[in-house]
C-alpha cells in the first residue's frame, strides 16, 4: 500500500498532470468571464437592437457589476493557483538532494592547450612533458 501511495504521489505531482489540472481550473474560471460577457453585455445589446426593449441605467449597473465580479473571481482564482503551484514546487525541491559537481577528469596541456587526461604525465598531442607543479594544481 505504501508503494502504491508513493507512485500515486509521483504521478499526481508530475509537471504534466499538474499543468493539466491547472489548465482545466483556469479554463472553467475563464468560461465564467465569457458567459458573463455574453449574458451581461452582448445579449442586452442584441435585445435592444432586435426587440427594441429599453434598458434602464440600473440594469446597466447590474450588468457591469456582474461582469466585474466574474473578472475579479478569475483573478483571485489565478492568484490562488499561482501560490499553490509555487508552494508545491518549493516542497518538491526540499526533498531533492543537490548533486555535487563531478571531479574533473581532464585538464589543459600548458603547451598546446588541448584537453588531456588528468593523470597524464605527457601530452598525447604535442608530446610535451607536464611539469610536476601542473600535476598538483590539476589534482586540486
Amino acid at each position: 500500500m505504501k508503494k502504491f501511495l508513493k507512485e500515486f504521489k509521483e504521478f499526481a505531482l508530475k509537471g504534466n498532470v499538474l499543468d493539466l489540472a491547472i489548465g482545466v481550473i483556469i479554463g472553467a474560471a475563464f468560461k465564467d468571464i465569457v458567459t458573463s460577457l455574453t449574458d451581461n453585455f452582448i445579449n442586452p445589446i442584441l435585445q435592444l437592437i432586435t426587440a427594441g426593449d429599453k434598458i434602464e441605467m440600473a440594469e446597466v449597473g447590474v450588468y457591469a457589476s456582474n461582469f466585474i465580479t466574474a473578472v475579479i473571481n478569475f483573478i483571485i482564482m489565478a492568484f490562488i493557483l499561482f501560490v499553490m503551484v509555487k508552494a508545491i514546487n518549493k516542497m518538491m525541491s526540499l526533498g531533492k538532494k543537490k548533486e555535487e559537481p563531478a571531479a574533473p577528469t581532464t585538464k589543459k596541456c600548458p603547451f598546446c592547450m588541448s584537453e588531456i587526461a588528468i593523470e597524464a604525465t605527457r601530452c598525447p598531442h604535442c608530446t610535451s612533458e607536464i611539469p610536476e607543479e601542473e600535476k598538483e594544481e590539476a589534482a586540486v
